[in-house]
């Protein structure tokens, strides 16, 4: 936990344990999460339909955790009228579970567009292009959930830095797709299929980022979205 950040310790311990079960209650809804993804890169790139049909139809959960830790957040912020590093905390997480409730979304295009990809018996080999996108997007999301549960400023904008390899990686895909396209009109509706596909994973990096930067506000009570990493470096020394 960054030692900037002093979450109070209350003489209620309810109060206490109702705090840690919201955090805890987040770290259970990322992992669920991160499950929906990897689940709909193993169905990108082997073509399993019941593994794909799976993703598609189970964001339902990650809906109810969402639905269920904004009430308890609504309920705390009603009872107890948190103050201070409190507030940021519940209004972190409010955030959060925003940005992990689009992740599902996304995760739930994968499934989709796996599906609809192996109908057409696409061959792995097309998904080539995006197992390394699909890689690094991973990696940046378990970083961030990470980041949130120590609550560690330094990882989570070395996370926000790894999102422009993210979307240039992103590009590239979209550059070998057009080309594809112009070479071979039939491939276009599947090179289209992909392409949102990776508009998908370029948009989970992008709440990943969203999740780091709730965690820079959460410690150092500092807003820091829509500015460059290197204003975040200097507003944060």
């Amino acid at each position: 936990m960054d030692n900037d950040l002093n979450l109070t310790q209350h003489i209620s311990r309810r109060y206490n344990a109702e705090l840690e079960e919201l955090r805890s209650d987040v770290m259970a809804m990322g992992g669920l999460v991160e499950k929906q993804l990897a689940d709909g890169l193993i169905a990108l790139s082997t073509s399993d339909t019941e593994i794909a049909e799976l993703v598609a139809t189970s964001d339902y959960k990650v809906n109810s955790m969402e639905v269920a830790i904004d009430e308890k957040c609504n309920q705390i912020l009603a009872r107890r009228q948190p103050a201070a590093s409190d507030l940021r905390l519940v209004v972190a997480i409010i955030k959060t579970i925003t940005d992990l409730e689009r992740i599902g979304d996304e995760a739930e295009k994968l499934g989709q567009l796996s599906v609809q990809l192996a109908d057409k018996s696409v061959t792995s080999s097309q998904f080539a292009e995006l197992r390394h996108l699909g890689d690094h997007v991973k990696t940046m999301l378990n970083n961030a959930l990470d980041a949130f549960a120590r609550m560690d400023v330094a990882d989570a904008l070395r996370t926000i830095e790894a999102d422009k390899q993210v979307n240039d990686e992103f590009e590239s895909i979209m550059r070998q797709l057009i080309t594809r396209m112009m070479e071979d009109p039939r491939e276009i509706k599947n090179a289209l299929r992909v392409s949102w596909c990776a508009r998908a994973l370029e948009r989970i990096g992008d709440h990943a980022s969203n999740i780091c930067e709730y965690v820079i506000y959460l410690v150092k009570g500092k807003d820091i979205r829509h500015i460059s990493v290197d204003k975040m470096r200097e507003e944060l020394v």
